[in-house]
């Protein structure tokens, strides 16, 4: 951004946007301390990767994986066994594991605690050696298992695995890293070092902090459990049911890494049992959390009920979904907008948390947009991540797919509702969902409200002397603030709509889609019920799990306790 820094906001904002879409490799950006974004395979056809790639698939596919549960070093197998399957053939299991009980979770606790103060002593650099071979490991070793586990059990496309399960989770690693190294180099002002110095050191957090992960982002398993640990703490993690078998290689990894025993512990669980059970616990020092606006909730309200019985304030650091956006103003590229809003909308069954839910669409392009969507929405591939030429598969489980059946149903039935493209389901073999696409005359339907987290467009075609008006139904609409998204060409309009729509999109795009952040170069993280904004992938995310410490030392003897004026 260097080469902006004398130009207004505005003209930044156009030279930027002038961009194109782009393709889906990830062009490593070089940093100045040497961390650099891992670059994202392509998987051609006939390409080393693909073969590679497709033989981790055949192994994994003809088995099923026993996952135990793992408390310090120790496996519990149990009779309450369950099952992942693959949403694509839900018929075939990939992994069998086993609910922790209520105990098995207090244990974690107990066992993560004590965890805690051991490694809590081990220097900074030798964990970032760990991070560091870890790292390593998930690039080369073990890419494509974690690619494979994630196709097959999330339902994942090969390049939407290599996204998530390659690059941004070896991301996270490295850069997390990276950003704690740099937290030493800010120390506190010492006037006279040979009189008295001044340090600041980062310690975890007394107790542990529980970690609960979503199905639809590896990556996203791996940040909450590891960095928590990165910064001294010990963690009880909780693995989506649906993301279990690439969770598990994670860890895995980390302790092939060096990572000792009992700092993060890996304990699939009944969702009210774990938050119970956590929340009950004096040593409960944070929660990391990506998953529902209800669930957060019931934690949260269980850590304030709770709330004199811990020994810290706990941290609670959320992540909850959203509404997400494109607003397209008049003076738009239309050919833009429709290939970034295929992709934002139906790229893995929009089953992004920052996936194009709504689309606001002025009258004049309209008729060039709707053509555009509904033509490239023909061409989309709905079938089993094992073909390669499928654009999405299916989606994650049996709840998914009637949750999102009903809202196509409700559209088929409702007046002020029009499907355009899709609508069709079939559960029979996957849990497949054709990407659809529907007009709404009423902006504020709960179609155009509520989050729905499958492959469903909705959209709100508005007069375009209504620009203004349409902006506040944007902000107004929905309680989420997550991602979102205006394209336009009128420096006017982009300058008044970064100020309008501040407040409705932590993450904020100007002329392209609603997703694809990268870590170190767009932090994630929203406000409102979207979440606490704590910025995933930046500089700020690894202090929110240190306690920062003050030291002042002093090298001069004190031999008098009164105060000159005194005299």
């Amino acid at each position: 951004m260097l080469k902006y820094a004398n130009l207004s906001l505005v003209s930044q904002i156009v030279r930027v946007s002038k961009r194109s879409v782009g393709s889906v490799v990830n062009i490593p950006k070089a940093d100045p301390s040497g961390v650099q974004n891992e670059p994202i395979l392509e998987y051609l056809k006939g390409s080393k990767e693909r073969k590679e790639l497709q033989a981790a698939l055949d192994k994994l596919s003809s088995q099923c994986q026993e996952v135990p549960i793992i408390i310090g070093d120790k496996e519990i197998k149990n009779s309450d066994v369950q099952y992942q399957p693959m949403p694509h053939d839900h018929k075939k299991k990939i992994a069998k594991f086993y609910y922790a009980s209520k105990e098995d979770v207090k244990k974690a606790t107990n066992v993560a605690t004590e965890a805690q103060k051991k490694w809590d002593r081990t220097s900074l650099n030798e964990r970032l050696a760990i991070w560091t071979k870890a790292a390593d490991l998930m690039a080369g070793k073990y890419r494509m298992e974690l690619n494979a586990a994630t196709m097959l059990g999330q339902g994942k496309t090969a390049v939407q695995a290599e996204i998530d399960s390659a690059a941004e989770l070896i991301d996270f690693f490295r850069f997390n890293a990276y950003f704690a190294k740099e937290l030493l180099h800010y120390q506190p002002i010492s006037e006279n070092a040979s009189v008295t110095k001044n340090s600041m050191r980062y310690r975890g957090i007394e107790g542990f902090v529980a970690a609960v992960s979503p199905f639809n982002f590896t990556a996203i398993g791996g940040n909450l459990a590891y960095t928590p640990a990165l910064m001294g703490n010990g963690v009880v993690w909780k693995p989506s049911d649906t993301a279990l078998l690439s969770n598990y290689i994670i860890y895995k990894i980390c302790r092939e890494a060096g990572l000792p025993s009992g700092v993060v512990n890996f304990v699939p669980a009944d969702g009210p049992v774990f938050g119970d059970t956590i929340t009950a616990s004096p040593n409960l020092a944070g929660i990391n959390f990506t998953g529902s606006v209800p669930t957060f909730n019931r934690l949260w309200a269980q850590v304030g009920k709770n709330i004199n019985l811990y020994k810290n304030f706990p941290r609670l650091i959320g992540e909850c979904g959203g509404k997400n956006y494109h607003f397209v103003h008049p003076s738009a590229d239309a050919e833009s907008v429709v290939m970034g809003t295929i992709r934002s909308a139906f790229e893995y069954c929009g089953q992004k948390c920052s996936a194009c839910s709504r689309m606001y669409v002025p009258e004049s392009l309209w008729p060039k947009i709707k053509e555009g969507l509904l033509a490239e929405r023909d061409k989309l591939k709905v079938g089993p991540v094992t073909e390669f030429d499928s654009f999405m598969s299916a989606v994650i489980d049996e709840k998914a797919f009637k949750r999102i059946k009903s809202y196509i149903d409700k559209a088929k039935n409702s007046s002020a509702l029009k499907i355009l493209g899709g609508g069709q389901y079939d559960d029979s073999v996957g849990y497949f969902v054709q990407p659809t696409i529907i007009q709404s005359n009423d902006p504020k339907h709960r179609i155009m409200s509520e989050e729905i987290f499958g492959p469903v467009l909705s959209i709100y075609v508005y007069p375009d002397n209504k620009v203004d008006s349409t902006l506040e139904l944007v902000s107004e609409t929905t309680s989420y603030a997550l991602t979102g998204a205006v394209f336009a060409q009128d420096e006017s309009f982009l300058k008044s709509a970064v100020e309008d729509l501040k407040y409705t999109a932590g993450n904020f795009y100007i002329n392209d889609k609603s997703t694809g952040s990268v870590v170190g170069q767009q932090p994630f993280g929203g406000g409102r019920l979207s979440g606490t904004n704590d910025k995933a992938g930046g500089p700020h995310y690894v202090l929110r799990w240190a306690s920062p410490q003050s030291i002042k030392e002093t090298f001069v003897p004190l031999r008098e306790w009164r105060y000159p004026y005194m005299d």
